[in-house]
């Protein structure tokens, strides 16, 4: 009876983060979501669902906090998802949140943080293709797309494995404005400008998923902003 009764409000508290991370446009909420599920990882090491939550949360205020706490963010995001990656390395969520985070760490902050990401994000990410392709809509595909486009090709980048690898992930979800971003950015980079706008129409002509809602409106801001730079 006692252990049911413990275990209501730590279920109420779960429902609460997820709530608020819902609602991660508003910034305020996702810092709350992150502090509920950063204490629950506190209390419980083990907690597996805490540990994934909270590098997902991570990165997303890595991307909007302020300027000062970025960082501070996404290091603390990977460290995360590494626990939840060895908490259950057969899962993927683990794997993707770390690489996620090491990704913006090393789009944000020089040379030095490129390339001591740069192996370990396509290794954490090749391990979720292994593990599930299709895991978050193809987000693995996604996010290796993005690496072979952003990486030099001394070091290992690929404009060919990039489109591929975002085509792939369209497979998962033809109405993903990431993956259609991304793919529009790499053929305008080839100089194929007319797929090009066609990506950035697909972008600006999908709906919204519920479950990413936040970042479906800024990658449409994005297309609209690259589209008119195109003249399209």
């Amino acid at each position: 009876m006692l252990g049911r009764l413990a275990a209501a409000p730590a279920r109420l508290l779960a429902q609460s983060a997820d709530a608020l991370y819902t609602d991660r446009a508003n910034l305020a909420s996702a810092r709350r979501a992150a502090g509920i599920w950063s204490a629950a990882l506190a209390a419980d090491p083990h907690d597996f669902g805490a540990a994934w939550k909270l590098a997902r949360a991570d990165y997303w205020l890595g991307g909007h906090g302020s300027d000062d706490q970025r960082r501070a963010f996404l290091e603390n995001g990977v460290k995360a998802g590494q626990a939840a990656a060895a908490l259950q390395p057969n899962r993927p969520e683990g794997h993707f949140w770390t690489a996620a985070n090491m990704g913006a760490l090393a789009e944000s902050y020089g040379l030095g943080a490129g390339l001591k990401y740069r192996k370990p994000i396509r290794a954490e990410l090749e391990t979720v293709l292994r593990l599930d392709p299709g895991f978050a809509e193809g987000s693995a595909d996604r996010a290796l797309g993005r690496w072979y486009f952003k990486v030099p090709g001394l070091f290992g980048g690929s404009r060919q494995q990039a489109e591929a690898h975002l085509r792939a992930s369209l497979t998962y979800n033809p109405q993903s404005t990431a993956s259609h971003f991304f793919l529009a950015e790499v053929l305008l980079d080839a100089g194929r400008k007319v797929e090009g706008r066609a990506e950035l129409q697909a972008v600006l002509d999908a709906p919204l998923d519920p479950d990413w809602t936040p970042e479906d409106k800024e990658f449409k801001e994005k297309a609209a902003a690259l589209l008119n730079k195109q003249g399209g």
